[in-house]
């Protein structure tokens, strides 16, 4: 991170538990650090600095936030570069979204409604009433999946509709030493075929790529990924499986796959000290690194929720034994 005086350092914070979850208060506007000119070293070292805690934390939440679709495009972006993304990293277009006319993906309205063409992202009649089964890091079955994905809520429920966050840091910490070192070595296909599913269901048209980065092309929506994903900003190991789209572990047997990925969703879905569950007022926003926190929505309400969501890509997931480490253990060598 630069050493320039950033808008943050002033800024009070609320960690929400000690795995997951920093809250600034309303005071603290993106749309000021937006406005800084570009070349002001400020701007710079604020974005490096939001990026790191993002991805320390897992998710950040920016209470009354004044943001226009435009303004999370931007900070998208300013967020991805600061972070160290590719240099082709995109917003990712989702397979289900509709393009503006210049073929450029909008900033993706996350409803319970349908649009004029019938896309929707939850279908109530393709969701389990369970609601862990939704637990999820967004567009893992990408082989560049996402680094971060902010939601800004315009209109909720008098009550209900809340997300639930879980730390992917904790999750890995949880494993004993030999869980660690045999799921090190080991990948996991990720599957999106339900959105092919969707599309031939309720006549819509899939998009097909680029979505978000050279790689995530065609219409197989199937990637294979390190079950210890490390992290690319903070160099901490994490679990990287999830119940929507993980769907085998490769080279093990399917038996042996099955009674893995069983026992590591149960730990994801039932570990509650590794979770943060945030209640959402009229002009929040959230900002989660994917490869540090799973999410899932809570659907208690039949009233609209709504809001707006981008998607920034970020790099080719991957294990590094030699310089990752556990969040944990790094912890405390900071007290």
């Amino acid at each position: 991170m630069s050493a320039t005086a950033t808008l943050l350092q002033p800024t009070p914070r609320e960690q929400l538990t000690p795995a997951i979850g920093l809250r600034f208060e309303r005071e603290f506007q993106l749309k000021d650090v937006l406005a800084l000119p570009e070349g002001d070293e400020r701007k710079q070292a604020t974005f490096e600095e939001l990026a790191y805690l993002i991805s320390l934390h897992g998710v950040c939440a920016f209470p009354a936030q004044d943001l226009s679709p435009e303004d999370l495009e931007k900070l998208a972006y300013a967020l991805g570069r600061a972070s160290g993304a590719p240099a082709d990293s995109d917003l990712h277009i989702h397979p289900t979204a509709a393009l503006g006319e210049d073929g450029r993906p909008k900033v993706g309205n996350i409803s319970n409604k349908a649009d004029e063409g019938g896309r929707q992202i939850n279908f109530k009649d393709e969701r389990s009433e369970l609601a862990s089964q939704g637990i999820h890091t967004d567009i893992s079955f990408e082989r560049r999946p996402a680094r971060y994905s902010m939601l800004r809520m315009h209109t909720l429920p008098p009550t209900g509709g809340d997300t639930l966050f879980y730390s992917s840091y904790s999750h890995y910490d949880k494993l004993s030493a030999p869980m660690k070192a045999m799921l090190s070595g080991l990948s996991a296909r990720h599957s999106g075929a339900m959105f092919r599913h969707q599309a031939q269901r309720h006549g819509f048209d899939l998009h097909l790529g680029p979505r978000g980065a050279p790689e995530n092309v065609d219409d197989s929506f199937e990637a294979s990924h390190p079950i210890i994903r490390t992290n690319a900003v903070t160099g901490y190991h994490a679990l990287f499986v999830n119940q929507c789209f993980t769907d085998r572990i490769e080279g093990v047997t399917f038996d042996e796959s099955r009674a893995l990925l069983e026992y590591l969703f149960r730990l994801q879905a039932q570990a509650h000290d590794a979770q943060v569950r945030y209640r959402w007022s009229e002009g929040d926003l959230c900002i989660w690194d994917n490869s540090a926190a799973l999410h899932c929505a809570t659907f208690d309400y039949d009233e609209e929720r709504s809001g707006d969501r981008t998607v920034f890509v970020g790099e080719t997931p991957r294990f590094d034994a030699e310089h990752g480490r556990s969040r944990k253990e790094a912890l405390k060598t900071l007290v």
